[in-house]
């Protein structure tokens, strides 16, 4: 439709900073550090992630299928969206929750996240 047409094209603009501003690449430079930092926490903590370094959605394997509904019962609880996939869509012993960080995010919030999945 024209007006999800039109902010697509709003939000390449900003990102290619032709809005006159730099704001779109100081948000693509946050993604970027957000991204890199959430994932370092998992992998020093033992997990395995998995995906391209450089992607926002972060898929971090659960191995037990018993553990996914858990995992996102416990995420819900504690307010935080995840998206869990488990078998038949992924193979049985490879369950994983998927992140999708954000530039909006802080570290603080980053932080929560990790401690939390870390008490499961």
């Amino acid at each position: 439709s024209p007006p999800i047409a039109e902010q697509i094209i709003r939000s390449l603009k900003l990102i290619m900073g032709l809005d006159g501003t730099t704001q779109g690449l100081q948000r693509v430079q946050q993604l970027a550090k957000n991204t890199r930092y959430f994932r370092q926490r998992l992998q020093e903590m033992g997990f395995i992630i998995y995906g391209n370094k450089n992607a926002s959605v972060v898929p971090l394997l659960l191995y037990m299928p018993g553990k996914v509904a858990a995992f996102a019962r416990h995420m819900l609880e504690k307010k935080i969206g995840v998206v869990v996939v488990g078998f038949p869509a992924t193979p049985l012993a490879e369950a994983r929750a998927r992140f999708c960080v954000s530039a909006a995010h802080t570290r603080e919030m980053l932080d929560t996240v990790v401690c939390c999945v870390m008490k499961i």
